[in-house]
């Protein structure tokens, strides 16, 4: 097989999570090029921007140094992220190989007093409730500790906007608003997920279908209009649901939850520092040193003029 240069890739995929417990696309796909000098380039393609975490293990590798099993973080649209390089350099490279991956850099350092704005316009109120633990693929089988996700209700059709700078890494746009009595989770539901400059993802669900005003790779800002709230479960209100999360475990097999959950606090007109109190109302406030930390100065200019 080395002699030849002939290399069988055997390549076993574990579809991203993309908060899709029953994920069908290919959301990584990594290739190989055998370069002239005998070594070999392992790159990525993916159809977002967004942070990944890829395990690559090897089943065979001869003629060249690398452990069995590696973990890479991989951004952007594509790009190179492994190359082996021949021991002897008078032969290639023999190896066969395996991968899985996820969404998200794992165990990123975050700040967890971070303070974000509430998602909704300057000076609408909500009604923020928490949600109960409903288990999936990738969140595990029993409720993780640091469990926490807020739903939002306003009594009229309203805007929901952006808590926090991020980039779009996912959107889903294409479900009737559906709602059974009782079920606080669905993967049937309208969603865009961003990804935060520390690695952490806030996950907006429950969009009406079609009002979706952002797109995939798009630099959100704090307060940017991000689409317009559904109507919940038969009560006459509007709602979006939010949660912050980060990428903890690697382990596919494990029950628990691959994610953990950031409780975050909030600015609202009660304090610059507020965690919610649930079935409380509490109005948007826009305090420029929370809204301003993470921007440039052009940024947040234009952020307090819109």
């Amino acid at each position: 097989m080395i002699k030849n240069l002939k290399i069988t890739a055997l390549i076993l995929f574990i579809f991203s999570i993309s908060f899709k417990a029953d994920a069908q696309e290919q959301q990584v796909n990594i290739t190989y090029i055998i370069n002239t000098d005998k070594s070999v380039d392992l790159s990525f393609e993916k159809p977002d921007p967004g942070t990944y975490t890829v395990i690559l293990k090897f089943n065979t590798l001869t003629n060249s140094d690398g452990q069995q099993e590696q973990t890479f973080n991989i951004k952007g649209y594509s790009g190179r992220f492994l190359t082996l390089r021949p021991q002897n350099k008078e032969q290639g490279i023999g190896f066969s190989y395996r991968y899985s991956y996820i969404r998200g850099r794992l165990n990123p350092k975050y700040n967890a007093d971070f303070v974000y704005l509430l998602p909704c316009k300057r000076g609408s109120k909500v009604t923020a409730t928490e949600t109960i633990w409903v288990g999936t693929k990738y969140f595990g089988k029993t409720s993780p500790e640091d469990w926490k996700a807020y739903r939002f209700y306003t009594k009229n059709e309203d805007t929901v906007t952006a808590i926090r700078k991020g980039v779009v890494v996912e959107i889903q746009d294409s479900y009737d608003t559906e709602k059974m009595n009782g079920v606080e989770f669905t993967n049937n539901a309208n969603k865009i997920v961003i990804e935060h400059q520390d690695g952490t993802l806030a996950t907006y669900t429950d969009f009406k279908k079609g009002s979706i005003m952002v797109k995939v790779g798009q630099t959100i800002f704090p307060e940017t209009a991000l689409g317009i709230n559904s109507r919940a479960n038969g009560n006459g209100r509007f709602n979006i649901s939010l949660s912050i999360i980060y990428l903890k475990l690697k382990d596919f097999e494990s029950t628990r939850s691959l994610y953990g959950f950031v409780t975050p606090h909030f600015d609202t007109s009660d304090s610059g520092d507020t965690l919610l109190i649930t079935q409380k109302e509490y109005t948007a406030a826009d305090t420029p040193e929370i809204i301003g930390k993470e921007l440039s100065k052009k940024e947040f200019k234009k952020t307090l003029n819109n």
